[in-house]
């Protein structure tokens, strides 16, 4: 470049449009070089140092320019031009142009050098007004700034020139030579109107670089991006630049159409006029408007380069700028998808209204008027489907069920009334006002599922309180934000403490989740002011803690830190039994309102959902006392006392629990009065995505088999839950049912603190990494309410952050105080099971119950076939005919009864018995109705005992774990469960194993549980022989839990009573009788229970001289029957022990009856199960033992076997005849 350069002239040339502001700047610059920022400083700085600004930019106005060309002479023209001559008027004053209106005045002469066309379009723009109204609503609603017309008008241009990339090729003199300028990117210009401090208006036109490589969201950002640093004055050297087409809005000031001036080395300019009714149309009411269907137009020109650009280019091209305007080829579907919108567009499409053809068109405004309420009904049952749930937004469930052109409506239809079948109140209302309300429903932060409920009176009570929750919501009150936004600082920075504090650790962390902390803490609050007395909640690991500490109870952070610190509190020692996120608590707190509330979290297994069952048990036992001891009617008791229950969203659709649970909801033995159901979803199951771990839409799918209202919540959104919480504690407190909250959030780290999850979900932890947090996004959206300021949120944090550090150093301290352990405590010594705890009855009470339970009722009327039946029940009561056990079991519950103990008994069949044995329910043959005698019952010690038999349903692990947690809290009662047949219990072994083996080494949690299980080999098969004794036993241990197997009525009379009547608690496993049940042999006498008690060792009282004993058989159960009928009476070489206790073991009470036989050399353990089942494995070692010297121990019964039993029943004939003769017979050697 020369030195002697024309500044004005270079500026105008290369700045077009935007020269005059170039130099404002400059002259800014002569002023003070610091006044503009680094890039026009240098660019200045080149400029008036003469030398060419050009020589360091590698871009002229889309030209590249390589520096092998560095000396290519290019230019657009010839800017010299003849200016008319004018005569003036004697009135006429003279005023110079100059400054940046001079500017203006060359740039327009400029422009005059290039040689253009224009081609105009008027294009209707009813469809992008409406789905423009929608996006908007969308961005509203996640606090960002709104879409405007011209937003979606120049990504169509953008989309145009990928159809037609000649609209983006310049003109240029390349040395002299009339060139084609063709890019390889769009720089779209925008014109901004920019007005100044003085009051007048400068047009700025930066543009947006490779708009063509950019999604809609990055181009709505980067066209944000630009006006805000125009408005600024924050645009630099480069976004002026390289401009190939630019786009200005005259149509906002009212002009509507307009043909722009194009400025050299452009090659083409989009104008857009004002967006108005065609004037023709402009005097008409808004109902007759919509009525004819008329749309909103605007005139869209296209001034070219008639040089490199033809009128027919240019025509195609505001053509395909009109088809994408009416939302042709998915233009709308790809802004929608961008955005993260889940709604499906609206759609173009022919107008046809039957009200304008006039005649009979009656039946067509029937039926369009029917397809409404339709859509309405559809909205209320699929809404759901396209609600914003999802922070993530990476589920989408798009339905053409809920799309107007599925009912035969358009775009035209929304400004037409309609009746509404009475929704939200009004008779009639447009169909925009119709999605209005359906949208504000239903398809909100919550998605709503209710329509499978049958109950009328439910859906109405559920539309009311969506209604008045999301459709006409009354503001939350600034307070009950604040509330909720602390409770997510402080579950937000518990997480993050610990994180600092302990690296590595495991924690299970609930973040991405937080909400369910705030959730929480207003369901306690809205709770305690409801009336509820006592919550009971059941949760897996993730988010346990945080939940302990932030909602259960304050002063449980310093139990937790504690166990971080790698020992126990002090106050909890039982905390060495278990990992930390497996711990229980009891809270009693404080509402807000100074009302107390206990919380109880059930101690939980790793094994997910089965601490469900568990938490329902507990609060039915609390119910029930609330009902038998305190007078509280059922309704009373459910008002009272609350159980809650979080899932995992992987376990809640895969765990078999979670659908046995569930079917207890409504059951007479096992209904609470409704549970709320919160699954804290976080879209992923340890490492397996949705689409791999369940085959339902949502992971509370499986809720809607026992008719409950399912909300899908957005985590994102606290005020929503909030919200929900609420609907929830009242839907639950009216209708006394189950309700389920599926909030919907992400993991923020892995499974665990150690584990990586972007090994198998890099697409998802991409999105988790780039979210800011709920506890960010709640606090800065009551920021823009002016709920609370920036200062007030960091003193939270900082506050809330002091609290844990305080804590923390409390802990320290516990833990320097505390004695190092040195060496691990000594093995638990085993508990002799030898002593006979005595647990006789009186006469007087035999005499009661017994007639309690023979004695028909007068006018029910009985079975006649249960007549014989009751006539059995009262001789056996007199003591004229030997009692069976079904009567032992009947004095056994009625006595303790009487005595002040509650008794429930619960099971498959078990009311009835399944062997029809106990017959503690009948039924009037002609009203149905059910007379349970015991049940009558009642105690003047203790007036709340009540006897209660449930039958069961079909499940195992459900029931159990129900029983198991109504034993818990139910100390005083015997709870009993009845496997239909023993083997069937395996069906249950987590609940067997994590909880009634070992609650008590865990968690320190005792109980009286009493298993019942039918066992025996009777030729019955695989299924119907085995309860699995063996199972049990290899669980004893530490004295948790006891293990018998009676073989009369009157022991197990016995060991009922004991149970209860012991001071010791701890479960009962008892292998209970099948064919013993009517076997002769097998029955007791009156005098039995009148006196003695459980004996855990019973002798053979045949024996008259024990000295002629060289055998000694020792048996456990059946087999005891079978052999004793085998043995002869001449068989006084032998001797039958059966042992009626394995667990704990009767050590000195059986050695002492071994040691009574001086001369007996063989000791035989005799089973019918085979060898690597049974008690064999358990009580050889315990043998070996305590036998004295003499004794050589040997097996007999069936090998060893994959399977329990034999499938035939003659093979089980043979079997069980050679164990008995082997047993008995004097040649045999046994084996070892």
């Amino acid at each position: 470049m020369s030195d002697r350069i024309n500044i004005s002239e270079y500026i105008a040339e290369h700045f077009g449009a935007n020269a005059s502001y170039v130099e404002s700047l400059l002259n800014r610059y002569k002023s003070d070089p610091n006044l503009v920022d680094e890039s026009w400083r240098i660019f200045f700085a080149d400029l008036l140092s003469k030398a060419s600004p050009l020589d360091n930019i590698d871009s002229i106005n889309g030209q590249i320019v390589s520096k092998a060309e560095e000396k290519v002479e290019v230019s657009f023209g010839n800017l010299q031009r003849e200016t008319a001559s004018i005569a003036l008027g004697a009135d006429v004053e003279v005023k110079p142009i100059t400054g940046p209106a001079r500017k203006i005045v060359e740039n327009m002469e400029q422009s005059l050098t290039v040689p253009t066309a224009t081609s105009f379009r008027t294009i209707p723009v009813k469809l992008l007004e409406e789905n423009r109204r929608i996006i908007n609503e969308h961005l509203q609603a996640h606090g960002r700034s709104k879409v405007s017309f011209t937003h979606i008008i120049a990504w169509a241009i953008v989309k145009a020139l990928k159809v037609y990339p000649q609209m983006n090729v310049g003109y240029g003199l390349i040395n002299g030579v009339p060139s084609r300028l063709q890019h390889d990117s769009v720089n779209l210009g925008i014109a901004v109107d920019i007005e100044r401090k003085d009051g007048s208006r400068n047009l700025l036109v930066p543009n947006i670089k490779n708009a063509d490589k950019m999604s809609f969201v990055e181009f709505y950002e980067a066209y944000n991006r630009q006006i805000e640093r125009a408005r600024t004055g924050k645009l630099s050297v480069e976004d002026f630049q390289g401009t190939t087409i630019t786009l200005t809005n005259p149509g906002t000031i009212g002009t509507v159409a307009s043909n722009p001036r194009l400025m050299a080395g452009q090659s083409a300019i989009i104008a857009t006029g004002a967006i108005e009714y065609p004037a023709e149309y402009q005097a008409m009411t808004a109902a007759a408007l919509s009525q004819l269907g008329i749309s909103k137009v605007m005139t869209i020109t296209s001034t070219y380069d008639h040089r490199v650009i033809q009128g027919a280019e240019s025509g195609l091209f505001l053509a395909k700028i009109h088809d994408f305007l009416i939302g042709k080829e998915g233009f709308y579907e790809e802004i929608f998808k961008s955005l993260e919108i889940n709604f499906p567009p609206l759609r173009w499409s022919e107008d046809y209204n039957p009200v304008l053809f006039g005649g009979d068109r009656v039946l067509e405004q029937i039926e369009k008027q029917a397809n409404v309420l339709q859509l309405i009904n559809a909205y209320r049952t699929r809404g759901h489907l396209l609600a914003d749930i999802d922070p993530l937004n990476m589920t989408s469930h798009h339905t053409a069920e809920l799309e107007l052109e599925n009912f035969g409506l358009t775009i035209w239809d929304l400004d037409r009334e309609f009746i509404t079948g009475g929704l939200h109140g009004e008779k009639k209302a447009t169909l925009r006002r119709i999605l209005e309300i359906l949208r504000k429903a239903y398809c909100g932060k919550v998605g709503i599922e209710y329509r499978h409920i049958q109950s009328k009176e439910e859906k109405e009570w559920i539309r009311a309180k969506v209604r008045e929750h999301f459709v006409d919501a009354v503001p939350i009150p600034a307070e009950k934000k604040k509330e909720i936004l602390l409770k997510l600082i402080e579950a937000e920075q518990f997480e993050q403490f610990l994180h600092r504090k302990y690296i590595g650790q495991k924690r299970f962390s609930v973040e991405g989740c937080e909400t369910i902390i705030p959730m929480l803490d207003q369901l306690v609050e809205s709770a305690a002011e409801q009336g509820v007395q006592e919550i009971y909640m059941g949760m897996a690991h993730r988010g346990r803690l945080n939940v302990l500490c932030n909602v259960v109870d304050e002063s449980m952070t310093e139990r937790i830190l504690t166990m971080f610190e790698g020992t126990a509190h002090p106050y909890f020692p039982a905390d060495e039994g278990d990992v930390k996120y497996h711990q229980g608590a009891i809270g009693q707190r404080k509402t807000k309102s100074g009302k107390e509330i206990k919380i109880r979290l059930a101690c939980n297994p790793s094994h997910l959902e089965f601490v469900n069952p568990v938490v329902e048990g507990m609060a039915r036992a609390r119910q029930d006392q609330l009902r038998n001891g305190e007078g509280k009617t059922r309704e009373e008791a459910f008002d009272l006392v609350l159980p809650v229950l979080m899932h995992g969203d992987a376990a809640f659709a895969g765990q078999g629990i979670v659908m046995e649970t569930l079917q207890l909801a409504n059951l007479k033995g096992y209904r609470t009065g409704g549970t709320i159901h919160i699954v804290i979803n976080n879209q992923i199951g340890f490492t397996t995505s949705p689409e791999s771990g369940r085959s339902s839409i949502y992971s509370t799918d499986v809720a809607q088999m026992t008719q409950m209202p399912i909300f899908h919540i957005n985590a994102d959104d606290p005020e929503a839950a909030y919200r929900v919480i609420q609907i929830a504690l009242a839907y639950r407190q009216q209708f006394n049912k189950d309700i389920t909250l599926d909030l919907v959030g992400f993991r923020r780290l892995g499974h665990n603190e150690g584990d990586e999850p972007t090994y198998t979900q890099p697409l998802m932890y991409a999105k988790v990494k780039a979210h800011p947090g709920v506890r960010h996004l709640y606090a800065q959206q009551l920021i823009r309410e002016g709920v609370v300021t920036e200062e007030e949120v960091k003193e939270m944090v900082e506050r809330t952050l002091n609290k844990y550090e305080n804590i923390l150093k409390r802990v320290k301290q516990i833990v320097a105080e505390k004695p190092v352990k040195a060496e691990l405590k000594p093995p638990v010594e085993e508990d002799d099971g030898s002593e006979i705890f005595e647990t006789p009855i009186t006469k007087e009470v035999l005499q009661k119950v017994s007639e309690k339970i023979s004695i028909v009722p007068k006018g029910f009327n009985i079975n006649p076939k249960m007549v014989g039946q009751l006539a059995r029940r009262a001789k056996m009561g007199s003591g004229e005919i030997p009692m069976d056990w079904g009567f032992a079991e009947a004095i056994a519950i009625g006595s303790l009864v009487l005595e002040g103990y509650g008794v429930r008994l619960s099971g498959q069949d078990s009311g009835r018995g399944t062997f029809s044995q106990r017959h503690a329910s009948m039924y009037d043959i002609l009203t149905g109705e059910r007379w349970s005698p015991l049940t009558e019952l009642r105690s003047e010690k203790n007036p709340a005992a009540r006897f209660y038999v449930f039958d069961s349903p079909l499940s195992e692990a459900g029931v159990l774990g129900f029983e198991y947690g109504y034993s818990v809290i139910a100390e005083n009662s015997l709870v009993a469960w009845e496997a239909q047949f023993g083997d069937f219990s395996n069906g249950a072994q987590v609940i067997i194993d994590q909880y009634i083996s070992s609650s008590e080494d865990k968690w320190g949690q005792r109980c009286r549980l009493t298993m019942l299980l039918p066992h025996g080999y009777e030729g019955q098969g695989p299924e119907h022989s085995s309860a699995r004794l063996e199972r049990y036993l290899q669980l004893c241990a530490e004295n948790n839990m006891q293990v018998c197997y009676p073989t009369t009525p009157a022991q197990y009379f016995h060991l009922l009573r004991r149970q209860m009547k012991q001071p010791i608690v701890r479960p009962l496993v008892i292998m209970t009788p099948k064919s013993l049940l009517r076997l002769p042999a097998s029955t007791s006498t009156i005098d039995e229970l009148l006196k003695g008690g459980f004996k855990p060792v019973i002798d053979d009282l045949r024996i008259t001289d024990k000295s002629k004993v060289r055998r000694i058989i020792l048996c456990s159960g059946k087999v005891f029957f079978d052999l004793e009928a085998s043995r002869k009476d001449t068989d006084d070489w032998l001797a039958i022990i059966r042992l009626e206790q394995f667990y704990p073991f009767p050590k000195t009470l059986l050695k002492e009856t071994l040691n009574s036989y001086p001369n007996a050399t063989e000791l035989f353990w005799t089973q019918e199960e085979p060898k690597n089942m049974g008690g064999w494995t358990f009580v050889k070692e315990r043998l070996e033992e305590i036998m004295p010297k003499h004794l050589k121990l040997s097996y007999v019964g069936r090998p060893a076997s994959a399977s329990p039993a034999t499938g035939s029943y003659a093979v089980h004939e043979l079997e069980q005849e050679k164990l008995v003769k082997e047993a008995l017979s004097k040649e045999h050697q046994a084996t070892a």
